[in-house]
């Protein structure tokens, strides 16, 4: 186990409440899928799995310690191994900074002391650019490319897992297969969460699958058996309507 949530909710005041008792386990070495409609609470559930937001109710482990944002030794450990990919490649990224620059920030912030470029050489490589492309800016990338530095700024750590929000769905097909790929050669070297709409990529990359409606997890296990038995009305409603990635 390198990440645990027990019993988690989570609500703003004078909202209904965005997450209702979740619990999930996420398995080194497994890739886990968090899947549901736009409102299921996947986005929220990540910003608690980041540390960005405190649930109001239950915790969340990492290994045997829990997560508390007051505890700055530990969500300084915390942020070198667990790392973060966006939706919007073309958002996420500085525009006012070089790729090398942009990729280099986690080395920086986390006072990692290893040699920079040749750090951010080696995450360019491992993600299909150029080493010269940390001498440009964002604004001379495609979509993919945007991606592609995404995940290279998110892996240059070397963190233990990547926590994924919705890394494909910005992008066009074609592109969107591409990092798909990316991202299953990643999965086999890291924890990857990823949290999507779309099953087809989830089960492309992910070998255990949660499905959220409206903040309540409605089934949770292996993706493959849940995805060929469903057992909830809302998983059968999800697998039907999904679009089928090409093979």
């Amino acid at each position: 186990m390198i990440l645990s949530v027990d019993h988690v909710s989570f609500g703003y005041a004078r909202d209904r409440q965005v997450l209702d008792d979740v619990s999930l386990v996420v398995k080194r070495g497994r890739n886990l899928g968090i899947v549901g409609e736009s409102g299921s609470g996947k986005t929220t559930l990540l910003r608690l799995l980041l540390g960005l937001n405190r649930p109001t109710k239950g915790t969340i482990r990492f290994g045997e310690q829990m997560l508390d944002a007051g505890n700055r030794g530990f969500m300084r450990a915390y942020r070198r191994s667990v790392q973060a990919v966006f939706q919007d490649p073309y958002s996420s990224l500085d525009p006012r900074q070089n790729v090398f620059g942009i990729i280099a920030e986690p080395l920086q912030s986390l006072n990692i002391a290893v040699p920079h470029r040749e750090a951010v050489e080696a995450a360019l490589v491992s993600v299909g650019l150029p080493a010269d492309a940390m001498n440009r800016y964002p604004h001379e990338f495609s979509g993919g490319q945007r991606q592609r530095i995404a995940i290279a700024r998110a892996i240059v750590s070397r963190p233990e897992l990547i926590l994924a929000d919705e890394a494909v769905s910005a992008l066009d097909l074609s592109t969107r297969i591409r990092i798909v790929d990316l991202l299953k050669t990643l999965g086999r070297k890291m924890t990857l969460v990823l949290v999507s709409h779309d099953l087809g990529v989830v089960a492309s990359l992910c070998e255990d699958i949660v499905i959220l409606e409206r903040g309540r997890i409605v089934e949770n296990g292996k993706t493959r058996q849940i995805l060929d038995h469903p057992q909830h009305p809302y998983t059968r409603k999800l697998i039907d309507s999904a679009p089928r990635m090409p093979a």
